[in-house]
């Protein structure tokens, strides 16, 4: 049977305390299960134990049938590998070991460190293990996925496809290899709105177990028919549709909170009844009996202890003030780069909202880099772009990849912004990051460094926020909160984002097409109708002049 079985599970990263304890839930055979939890409690290092990469301190599990699983970076480490390298990956163990020993050794036989005969065993050894059957899924996924031909996985280099594509590769080869078992961390990102919805149909579709973790709250209202929310070191099971979750979660901590009265109301209680009946056996000797009782009810209810009170929301407090600037915050004239797009000419004024969209590859993140100033010498910019009086530009990078934080803890960060020690302290705790204060920017979680780059942001007081995937990282709670937090921003936002929850919050869109075609789309109804049917964009495109 393709069930999912965790008992009581507890693990511990090495040097530090428990990520969990007591972690216990079932997913039976043909669930769709998603994990959800706050950033860091240990949702990914599941699937990690699950997947037998990493061992438990304690309990213990059991997967009914073949797994597979896929890791949230995959196909993102080297662009160099082959796509021979990176699907070999995602396969059954014995055609994984099978598949890297015949890497090793033709990589030897064309070194000249081998005459051929390990290659050759190297060989007959894959095709023994099903190699050939899995070269075969390979074209097969390709030719849905990728958009050029693929000739030879074993010369195709990672690097010639976008981030979506490769995503796109593996999810298919896994949605439709008929494990009994599928493992999935963050299918959906990197993925565009077209991606993601396709990406809903085949999860829907597929018969194998699913356990995900994703952060994407359409995709999980879509997709998970049961929720395993990992909080309070250990973790409880919502049998529902996430569209549900939330009503469910408050329900449950108000139960929560109910019990853990009664139970206080009932010590007292006994305790009290346990007092009186003391004092009565000291003027009665008769009494003595009933005191004992009484006291021994008091004790065995007092050892078996309270029931778990209600957990502690994470409380995630972003405050992005922003400040005042001139009517007209950018004026594009003719804007292109490279041959990623056509000319086109648009003005972003203050207080907008904007959100770029479009399928991956059309060149979104590009053009927020050129408003940001940062677009260096691997494209060339076409046009004009000319920012307002009094605008302070501030970048969200989707990689969250700042050099310049290297090697530096997240207080040395802060205290960049902020002078005073306390007060850094108490800007990292509003973001959840006071545990970190003194961890290294590189050993944080891509969550915990979304919500420090954030958190620059704010302290650095800018007034135009050219956003790249600001949620992708982050844990459903910070989501919301950095939503609500530029509801009430004084300023401009730009952002790419294929987070259709995120989407709904902006003003108004401009649409690249894979055509290198501009639109402007006045809301995100006409946005979403538009990345599913952009047939439908005739007199939308934005001109390549101002008018």
């Amino acid at each position: 049977m393709s069930s999912i079985v965790v008992s009581e599970l507890e693990y511990a990263p090495p040097g530090a305390d428990s990520l969990f304890f007591d972690l216990s839930f079932t997913v039976a055979p043909g669930e769709h299960a998603a994990i959800v939890g706050a950033n860091g409690v240990g949702k990914s290092t599941i699937l990690r134990i699950l997947s037998g990469e990493l061992q438990p301190d304690e309990g213990e599990f059991a997967l009914g049938g073949t797994m597979l699983r896929m890791t949230q970076d995959v196909g993102m480490s080297n662009p160099t590998d082959s796509l021979r390298d990176m699907l070999v990956e995602v396969a059954p163990t014995a055609l994984r070991e099978a598949g890297r020993a015949l890497h090793i050794a033709e990589a030897a036989m064309y070194a000249g460190d081998d005459d051929g005969t390990k290659f050759a065993e190297a060989l007959t050894h894959w095709g023994d293990c099903g190699g050939y059957e899995l070269e075969a899924q390979w074209a097969a996924a390709a030719k849905r996925s990728v958009k050029t031909d693929v000739d030879d996985f074993a010369t195709r280099l990672v690097g010639e496809l976008s981030g979506g594509e490769r995503k796109r590769l593996v999810l298919d080869l896994l949605l439709n290899s008929g494990a009994d078992i599928l493992l999935l961390d963050e299918p959906d990102n990197y993925l565009d709105i077209p991606t993601r919805l396709w990406l809903e149909e085949q999860i829907r579709a597929c018969k194998s177990t699913i356990l995900m973790v994703s952060h994407d709250r359409t995709l999980l209202e879509r997709v998970a028919t049961k929720v395993i929310v990992v909080e309070g070191a250990g973790a409880w099971v919502h049998g529902g549709s996430y569209a549900t979750f939330p009503e469910a979660r408050a329900k449950r901590q108000e139960l929560l909170g109910d019990a853990l009265k009664r139970w206080h109301d009932e010590e007292r209680r006994l305790f009290h009844h346990m007092k009186i009946m003391k004092q009565r056996a000291a003027q009665n000797f008769k009494n003595a009996t009933k005191a004992n009782a009484a006291e021994t009810r008091w004790e065995k209810f007092v050892a078996a202890g309270p029931p778990p009170p209600p957990v502690p929301d994470q409380q995630i407090k972003v405050r992005l003030r922003g400040a005042d600037s001139a009517r007209r915050v950018v004026q594009m004239i003719d804007v292109s780069i490279g041959d990623l797009f056509l000319p086109f000419s648009d003005e972003v004024h203050f207080g907008e909202r904007v959100g770029l969209i479009g399928p991956n590859g059309t060149g979104k993140t590009h053009l927020l880099s050129a408003l940001a100033g940062t677009l260096g010498d691997h494209a060339s910019l076409e046009g004009t772009i000319n920012f307002g009086p009094r605008t302070s530009i501030g970048m969200f990078t989707q990689v969250n990849d700042r050099p310049e934080f290297r090697g530096r803890t997240c207080m040395d960060i802060v205290r960049r912004r902020i002078y005073d020690e306390e007060q850094a302290m108490k800007a990292l705790a509003r973001y959840g990051l006071a545990p970190q204060s003194r961890q290294e920017h590189q050993t944080l979680s891509g969550g915990q460094k979304a919500r420090l780059e954030i958190l620059c942001l704010e302290l650095e007081g800018h007034n135009v926020l050219l956003l790249d995937e600001p949620t992708d990282n982050l844990d459903i709670e910070s989501s919301e909160a950095l939503e609500q937090a530029l509801d009430g921003f004084v300023g401009t936002v730009i952002a790419v984002s294929h987070d259709r929850t995120f989407l709904s919050t902006l003003d108004r869109f401009v649409m690249i097409t894979d055509d290198g075609e501009v639109y402007s789309l006045p809301d995100f109804e006409v946005g979403l109708a538009a990345l599913q049917q952009p047939d439908k964009l005739a007199g939308l495109r934005l001109a390549k002049s101002l008018t």
